[in-house]
This record gives structure tokens, C-alpha cells and sequence, in this order.
């Protein structure tokens, strides 16, 4: 969808429908929606006298002015309560409208900024959270339709009366059309299926995407690098299957600079079968997203040097399949890891700490200014937060952790910080090795984040992410289809605006 700006009266601009808002219990419309309104010879305060709107969020009406505007349509959308609005409602409201266009086979939708006028927000994070929500609110996954139907309108008018506001929402849109063509790329990704996005598809399609940035560089390393690197832990996961594994390694250098860069880790098991403790049915069917963690942070990456961010950036992903076979690792086996640590495997079915055991050991070379790992790591983390609620926080560091709870708060990306207690690390000692992966069913949470923190890069910031309760929704939710979410693209991207320490 290609988004312009357009300065203007709302009620003027020739388009197929305008979008206009009303915060809940509102009983008489102001400003641009009062100024609809009154060309409609007050059709909007007649809805509202009747009780037939009442603004809760993301509620639609369409109106038809015959004749009495440009457009043929307008849409009511509802903002909710006033007190509680913020950038997150705006991108339910705008996913409402567009979604409801979309239902109408509009081509051309011109809208209101929300927010930019009463809601008391700058015009460019409004503009951002407008054009963010229209975009990923029409987001469906059509790899695999033959007839996809309408995917939206084509065009989105932003329309402003105020002229010195223009610089400021065009900024926004531009911001928000780049963010949300990675997230939509990492929702992909996840909605692929296992037997198509393989380790090897995934570096193809991330080395494609950068050339296409600039300015990022990859290097991606087959099963003979992993193994010759010493990463015994990826190498075992990997081997039941007959797919080779990869290790994603993806550069920002602003200006050509990598000093002190923030390292991101995303866990890219491309389908988890639970190896030879194989999974339930019901268990592996949502499996082909076990790779989201890795999908997030080489979105996020590659939308920190589209936009042109000044911090450097490097994403790792180890990625690989894990499958049953004659010759897949089994329980009991003892690894060692590309830091040196060795691991008893209790469970194969922990596989995806393993492999990230490798990427931490492997971020200490570019001496970071901060880590940060992601993945789909427990189910026990769904159990403690709930479906499609919040992902988990883990950090030792208080300022990294403040910092990811601002940009979790600012991107409507919900993160909980969880207590990383020593506690945990009992759980998971070994009476044969340095650790073991698995310190049972109860404290599971906890236990991983611990295990991880064993292969952090010592006296660096680290902050654990289990998004396991946010890459992938049951039900669609405003802009939050069905199916892979993207979950984590925005927020880290919001985190390297201002990465601290």
C-alpha cells in the first residue's frame, strides 16, 4: 500500500472513504470529525444521539454522504476511553478502519491522524502508530493462496490541516512503512511451513533482504564452519536431520564502524520435532514458528539499517532442524559448547537453549555493548503469562532491563520481567558435566533464563526474551493477525533508538 500526505479538510479530499474517530462516550464530535459532521448536515451527532456508536475501541460505522462530500463513504472508528489512550490504541483503531475498507474493496482511503490533534501525541509518533496499524492490521499470509482476494486498499492519504504539521507525519509514515514491511517479513517467515523454510532458505532470504538495505553485511556458515568452530552443541542438535543447519551471522556498521555493537540472538529451530523425546501431536503442530526468535532479530536488524540508526548492530542466528533419526543425540549425551562448558542432555527436547548456547559464547568477539537473546524458549512461559499477553524478561542488569520494559511500553510489545534467581542454577547442575539442560518441570521459566546466562558473555549487559507466549496468535486481535505476530521487530528496533548501557 503506498501511503502520501495530504494537507488539507478531510471532508474535501476525493477518496473512496474517509476515516474519521471518536473517543468513547463522546456526545457531541470536535475537530475534524465535527467538521464531517457538519457538511453531513449532522449525521454523525444523529448516530450519536441514537445510541448507535459509542466509540469503544476499534468499533466501525459507515456512513454515506450522498453526494454531500467527495467521498462515498466515511468510517467511524472509535478510539476508547480518552484517559487510557496512548500510540497502542491508536494502531487497534487504525487496523479497524482499514480492515473495514478493505471489507468495502476501497482503493483509495484517506484518514485522519489519530491522535495528533486532542489525544495529545506529537504528529509523528500519530502518524507512525496510524500508518503501523493500517499496514499490519491488512497483513494475511498469501505465500500459498492461489486466490488471496483483496489485500486492502492500494493507497493511504494521511490527511492534516494544519501545514506545519507535515514534515513531522510524513516522517512518521516513513518510519512506520519500513518497520512494518520487516514485521510483515517475520510473520512470513513464521507462517512458512517447516518443509519449506529450511536453515538453508532462511540465509538465502535474509542475504536477498540485505542486499537490497545496503550497508549490512552477511556471512553464513555451513555445517563444516559450525563444526570446525568448536560449536559442539548447534552441531548435535542439527545432526538427526537430514536438512544441514546454518548460522546466520548479519552486520550492521553504521558509517562502517562495528565498535561495540549490540548483539542480538534469535533461536532458529526452522521445525522442532522434539527429537528423540518426541513431541505430541497437538505439540509440534505450531513448530515451523520455532524459529521466531531468530526471525525477530534479523528483522530487527535489517530495519535498524534501513531506517539508518547509529548504533551497530549484529544479529546471530543459529538455525537447524530438530528431527529423530539413527543418528540424532540423544539423552545422556554430554556436549560441549563453543565456550568450553560441557552440558548433560536430559531432554532433546531443550534443544533450543543448546543452540544458543553456541550464539552467546560466539557474541563475546565482538566485545557488545549489550546482549540481547529471543526465542521460543518454554511452554512454561505461556503457563505463567498467558497466551498472546507478554513475553518474558530476564536480566541481571537494571538498566538494560529498564530500558527494554520503556521500549516494550512505547511499541505496545508487552515484556514481564521474571526473577533470574541463583536458586535456578542448582536446578540445573550436573553431576557429569558443567550444567545439564533441563532442571525439570517446575521452575522451567527460570531454569532456562539460568542456563542461558552461563553462556553470556561475562561482564556484559545480557536480557533474555521468551516470546514463546507472543510469536503466534490463536485468534486475530486489532492489528495482530491469526498466526505469526512478528513480535519483537518493533520493540528491539525501538531499543536500538537509545541502547543502554
Amino acid at each position: 500500500m503506498r501511503v502520501e500526505v495530504r494537507i488539507g479538510a478531510i471532508q474535501e479530499v476525493e477518496a473512496d472513504a474517509i476515516v474519521v474517530n471518536l473517543f468513547e462516550g463522546v456526545t457531541a464530535p470536535g475537530g475534524a470529525t465535527a467538521a464531517v459532521d457538519r457538511a453531513l448536515e449532522g449525521r454523525i451527532s444523529r448516530v450519536l444521539a441514537a445510541g448507535d456508536f459509542r466509540g469503544r475501541l476499534g468499533e466501525t460505522l459507515v456512513l454515506y454522504p450522498d453526494g454531500r462530500i467527495p467521498a462515498p463513504r466515511v468510517i467511524l472508528v472509535g478510539l476508547g476511553p480518552e484517559a487510557s489512550f496512548n500510540t497502542e490504541k491508536i494502531r487497534h483503531a487504525a487496523a479497524a478502519a482499514a480492515q473495514r475498507a478493505r471489507d468495502l474493496r476501497v482503493r483509495t482511503l484517506a484518514t485522519v491522524v489519530h491522535g495528533a490533534g486532542r489525544g495529545g501525541l506529537s504528529p509523528e509518533e500519530a502518524a507512525q502508530a496510524t500508518v503501523e496499524g493500517a499496514l499490519l492490521g491488512l497483513y494475511t499470509y498469501q505465500r500459498k493462496k492461489e486466490n488471496t482476494g483483496g489485500s486492502g486498499p492500494e493507497t493511504l492519504l494521511l490527511v492534516e490541516f494544519d501545514a506545519a504539521k507535515e514534515a513531522a507525519i510524513a516522517a512518521g509514515a516513513r518510519r512506520a512503512e519500513t518497520l512494518a514491511r520487516y514485521v510483515n517479513r517475520v510473520r512470513d517467515w513464521v507462517n512458512e511451513p517447516g518443509s519449506d523454510l529450511t536453515p538453508r532458505r532462511l540465509a538465502e532470504e535474509v542475504r536477498g533482504l540485505a542486499a537490497e538495505v545496503g550497508g549490512v553485511r552477511v556471512q553464513v556458515l555451513d555445517e563444516h564452519q559450525i563444526t570446525a568452530l568448536g560449536m559442539g552443541a548447534l552441531t548435535a542438535v542439527a545432526r538427526g536431520s537430514e536438512e544441514p543447519p546454518r548460522f546466520i551471522i548479519l552486520e550492521y556498521a553504521p558509517e562502517g564502524r562495528l565498535e561495540r555493537p549490540v548483539v542480538l540472538v534469535g533461536k532458529g529451530i526452522t521445525f522442532d520435532s522434539g527429537g528423540l523425546n518426541l513431541k505430541s501431536e497437538e505439540g509440534m503442530l505450531t513448530m515451523k514458528g520455532d524459529m521466531a526468535g531468530a526471525a525477530a532479530v534479523l528483522g530487527a536488524t535489517l530495519a535498524a539499517a534501513a531506517l539508518g540508526l547509529p548504533v551497530p548492530v549484529v544479529a546471530l542466528a543459529p538455525a537447524c532442524e530438530n528431527m529423530p533419526s539413527g543418528k540424532s543425540y540423544k539423552p545422556g549425551d554430554i556436549l560441549r559448547a563453543l565456550n568450553g562448558k560441557t552440558i548433560e542432555i536430559v531432554n532433546t527436547d531443550a534443544e533450543g537453549r543448546l543452540i544458543l548456547a553456541d550464539a552467546l559464547s560466539y557474541a563475546a568477539r565482538y566485545a557488545p555493548r549489550a546482549v540481547i537473546d529471543v526465542a521460543t524458549l518454554t511452554g512454561a512461559a505461556i503457563i505463567a503469562l498467558g497466551q498472546d499477553v507478554a513475553a518474558a524478561l530476564f536480566s541481571d542488569h537494571e538498566e538494560l532491563a529498564a530500558a527494554l520494559l520503556r521500549a516494550a511500553e512505547a511499541t505496545g510489545e508487552r515484556l514481564w520481567r521474571m526473577p533470574l534467581w541463583e536458586d535456578y542454577l542448582e536446578r540445573i547442575k550436573s553431576d557429569v558435566a558443567d550444567v545439564k539442560n533441563s532442571g525439570g518441570r517446575y521452575g522451567g521459566l527460570g531454569t532456562s533464563a539460568m542456563f542461558l546466562k552461563q553462556f553470556a558473555p561475562e561482564g556484559v549487559p545480557w536480557a533474555h526474551l521468551d516470546i514463546a507466549p507472543m510469536d503466534m496468535a490463536e485468534k486475530a486481535r486489532g492489528y495482530i493477525p491469526k498466526g505469526g505476530t512478528g513480535f519483537g521487530v518493533r520493540l528491539l528496533v525501538r531499543y536500538l533508538e537509545d541502547p543502554r548501557p
